[in-house]
């Protein structure tokens, strides 16, 4: 017999609750169900499922090997799906999501040559720095940063998101350049407000001790660009991913501080809902995203 198939007809009557049911999915007699079913367990010597009258049910034995049959198929599935998107035309409008600052200075190229590769497809993009439910806004694909962990969402990592400490040569120039994280406690900072990720003012030395700066901030702003913009001119100390602030530091515009310390790097990641029935859209624009090189902030 098929054991593919016998897999399949397996796992469909333990779902169903029945051979009957299970034989209504592939054109087959219940009989013949029941035949696929009792040739796995003849190979494996071993009973899968307890037959009365009335419904089947798992033996131990059967549970697991219907967790295991399952997961076989879900990636037969999804092998094939792959084979036949790599073969497909990417189309349809697909909705993307991002922060704003990382959206606004960094994804427009991308999305352009996404677009160029991929004539049939339209792009509706959402720049917000909010956590939203990407099911619930009907987004295909979003960009977070952070470290972050959500089992309903299938994560690509893109790349590391090196934090930075800077502000103006003239505000240095003025008030002095702090030596130590404690420095940092009574200069006035500019912070994000919007941060996802706990401590996000915590630098590590070279021994890996946290050094936390709290307590409170000259200017809190929801927009990474108003920051920048403001330690530009010097108001004070800021704290934020380098694909923000990096361009203007390798400039001399700001300066970075504290060398000898690190913030905890966040990671550049690509998410969407789920691993199966991905169109094919979806597949090629992370792979797009994929491909970009990101490391200059690493």
């Amino acid at each position: 017999m098929d054991r593919l198939m016998s897999l399949s007809v397996f796992v469909a009557a333990v779902e169903e609750g029945s051979f009957a049911a299970a034989a209504g999915r592939f054109g087959l007699s219940a009989a013949m169900a029941g035949k696929h079913v009792s040739a796995i367990e003849a190979e494996l010597n071993a009973r899968l499922l307890q037959r009365t009258t009335r419904r089947l049910s798992l033996t131990d034995i059967g549970q697991t090997y219907y967790e295991r049959a399952r997961r076989i198929l879900e990636a037969y599935d999804e092998a094939n799906r792959e084979a036949s998107d790599a073969q497909g035309t990417a189309r349809g409008v697909l909705r993307v999501a991002a922060p704003v600052s990382f959206g606004a200075l960094h994804l427009g190229g991308v999305l352009a040559r996404f677009l160029e590769t991929h004539p049939h497809v339209n792009v509706e993009v959402q720049l917000a720095d909010r956590y939203i439910d990407l099911i619930e806004a009907g987004v295909d694909v979003a960009i977070r940063i952070g470290r972050l962990q959500d089992p309903q969402l299938v994560t690509r990592k893109l790349a590391p998101c090196r934090m930075v400490v800077c502000a103006s040569p003239a505000w240095l120039k003025q008030y002095g350049t702090p030596r130590h994280p404690d420095d940092l406690r009574q200069a006035p900072r500019l912070a994000f407000s919007e941060a996802v990720s706990a401590n996000d003012w915590t630098l590590l030395d070279a021994d890996q001790r946290a050094h936390v700066i709290d307590g409170p901030c000259r200017m809190a702003a929801n927009d990474m660009q108003i920051l920048l913009a403001a330690a530009l001119a010097g108001a004070g100390i800021a704290y934020g991913p380098a694909f923000v602030f990096g361009d203007a530091i390798a400039r001399g515009d700001l300066i970075a501080l504290l060398p000898d310390y690190r913030a905890a790097d966040l990671t550049i990641q690509a998410v969407y809902p789920s691993t199966r029935h991905i169109p094919v859209k979806v597949r090629r624009f992370v792979d797009c995203l994929a491909e970009t090189p990101w490391e200059r902030w690493a």
